[in-house]
């Protein structure tokens, strides 16, 4: 059996009981299917062929009785699988669930959202079947073949033989269509992730897709992953089409070779008609098993390529692990320092940042600028430790960020990203999201902060309006003035603002600017700036160049030393006219030496 798979099982620990339960019922079940044989023995054999009809009474209600017995293990069976199986998979979502929390963002970065939602659906319930319905029929097809074959032995040992010929061959088939089988599901769910994948990017860049009109491409492109899946299909079909034929003519093999020699034994006097018809229904009982098993297989090798795809989340690396002997300061003052820092992503040919060292101390703004791709973004996620550093240390007040508990590090750290995200609920939900325990006055407050409770003000139900699933009923610039308003409620010590007005109009910003230079007094502040009022009001700016700090200073500073900024603030920080040094012209245009 797959390995994953026999992991799979320890999910149904906390369900053991319900599983024994299931396996004694089970036991029970089989007890009589095994009996049933014997008591139509002596009906024959005694009943009918020595014509005592008080034996035909008492086996018919024998026999009504032990179907009864059996169907009635039979629900029990199904009934406390179906409870085990159940709890089985919500251990399994939990876990997994809970691994996805803990994974580190390079993790995610590379994972896609589709595969992970087939994971935790598709394939837990794959799993959740075999754990319910394949395991409890394996044992039950391993209790009837073992007490099938034993009765055939005790009754006829030389008929038995007879039988046994043809077990070989149904074995062999069989263990064929399971390694044939393996590899063909596991195919099958990764076609199933990949067509959930184009629906979930479709589904999310639904209006992307029809301001460029590129439906007629993303209906070709789902085609594609739907006739992939279907192909696939196929080849599943033909692989179990093919098996089914060879087990059931080995199996009509043997039945019609112990009919032949028990019919030879019955007109010589060595078997009677009843121990005949006993025997058969022995022989059948030892196929069921077999041919059990070869249905069985499908969701066998379903759920083995299910398992394995479930435990490649499981068991992957959480590359931002917390150590065993991670402290927990009672509060920062937000000195944060970056010590030869060195940071190359997983995969990456080159370095995204190279020998930065940088002190910032308690209360500084710190402007982040530079051209695409100069790590600026990477600079501010090493100090809540989204990405660990892969050269030289990241410090707050003096303390290695990995040395520090990340619910501690974390919960001291405000930050805002580009790309603000919202949940589904209300927007008081969303801006206590750091905070559930916060007041409404403290939300409202927050809220003003973000010079967004105006426009909250302004809906039907005030903080009450559910914004939909990802915030998508708001608009941009709504939805980063509430994400300012959720980073500014939990009272960070260091806030981090990753282009965070860049959604909103230069009236609000104007506003919202006057309102965020009040609350950043006191915090340690880094702001990725897109607008140049931003960069002016800061206490330093930095400038990024290929992942090293190219030039250093205040805003002033640098529009007369450094021609790499003054380029930067003339192209990429809007808003206000720059007056470019002449030398910096003369480069720019190309006039001049040098």
């Amino acid at each position: 059996m797959n390995r994953s798979l026999i992991r799979s099982l320890r999910f149904m620990r906390r369900y053991s009981g319900a599983a024994v339960l299931a396996v004694l019922a089970v036991l029970a079940s089989a007890v009589a299917d095994l009996v049933a044989p014997q008591v139509l023995r002596r009906v024959i054999d005694l009943g009918i062929a020595e014509g005592r009809t008080e034996l035909l009474a008492s086996g018919a209600l024998t026999l009504v009785g032990v179907a009864v017995a059996g169907g009635l293990m039979q629900f029990a069976q199904g009934y406390l699988s179906a409870r085990a199986s159940h709890g089985a998979a919500f251990e399994m979502r939990s876990a997994i669930f809970e691994k996805l929390q803990r994974l580190s963002f390079s993790w995610h970065d590379a994972a896609q959202t589709g595969q992970l939602v087939t994971r935790v659906t598709s394939d837990v319930d794959l799993v959740r079947e075999f754990v319910g319905g394949g395991l409890v029929q394996a044992a039950s097809a391993a209790v009837l073949l073992v007490g099938a074959m034993a009765f055939l032995l005790i009754m006829n040992w030389q008929l038995a033989l007879v039988a046994f010929l043809t077990i070989p061959a149904t074995v062999f088939v069989l263990l064929r269509f399971v390694v044939r089988l393996g590899p063909t599901f596991r195919a099958s769910q990764q076609r199933l992730a990949a067509l959930n994948a184009v629906l979930q990017e479709n589904v999310a860049g639904a209006r992307v897709v029809k301001l460029f009109v590129r439906e007629p491409y993303e209906a070709e492109r789902y085609r594609r992953a739907n006739e992939a899946l279907r192909e696939q299909g196929f080849i599943v079909r033909r692989t179990v089409a093919n098996a089914f034929p060879l087990l059931f003519s080995t199996g009509t093999l043997g039945v019609a070779l112990v009919t032949v020699v028990g019919a030879v034994q019955v007109v010589q006097g060595a078997l009677t008609i009843g121990e005949l018809v006993a025997f058969t229904s022995y022989l059948f009982l030892l196929l069921q098993p077999l041919f059990t098993l070869g249905f069985g297989a499908q969701s066998i090798a379903r759920a083995g390529a299910s398992a394995e795809r479930l435990f490649e989340v499981l068991d992957a690396e959480v590359e931002i692990a917390e150590r065993p002997d991670a402290i927990a300061p009672p509060d920062l003052v937000g000195q944060v320092e970056f010590r030869e820092v060195t940071m190359r992503y997983p995969g990456a040919e080159r370095e995204t940042l190279s020998g930065i060292s940088l002190v910032v101390e308690p209360g500084t703004t710190v402007a982040v600028v530079g051209t695409t791709g100069s790590g600026k973004s990477t600079l501010v996620n090493l100090v809540p430790r989204f990405y660990d550093v892969t050269g030289g240390s990241v410090l707050v007040d003096g303390y290695d960020v990995r040395d520090l508990s990340l619910d501690a590090l974390r919960s001291r750290i405000g930050v805002v990203m580009q790309d603000s995200v919202l949940f589904s609920g209300t927007i008081a939900e969303n801006i206590a999201y750091g905070r559930p325990e916060a007041t409404h006055d403290e939300v409202e407050q927050a809220a003003r902060s973000a010079a967004v409770h105006d426009f909250i003000a302004d809906l039907p139900d005030g903080y009450a309006t559910r914004v939909g699933e990802r915030g998508l009923t708001l608009s941009g610039g709504q939805r980063q003035r509430l994400a300012i308003a959720r980073a500014l409620l939990v009272d960070p010590r260091i806030l981090i603002m990753d282009d965070s007005t860049s959604a909103v109009d230069a009236e609000t910003e104007a506003t919202l600017r006057a309102e965020l230079e009040r609350l950043m007094g006191g915090r340690t502040t880094f702001v990725i700036a897109a607008r140049l009022a931003t960069v002016r009001h800061a206490d330093v700016v930095l400038v990024l160049d290929e992942g090293r700090i190219a030039e250093r200073g205040t805003h002033d500073e640098l529009i007369e030393r450094s021609c790499l900024y003054a380029e930067i603030a003339a192209s990429q920080l809007g808003g206000e006219s720059i007056d470019v040094p002449a030398m910096c012209t003369l480069l720019v245009t190309g006039d001049g030496e040098g």
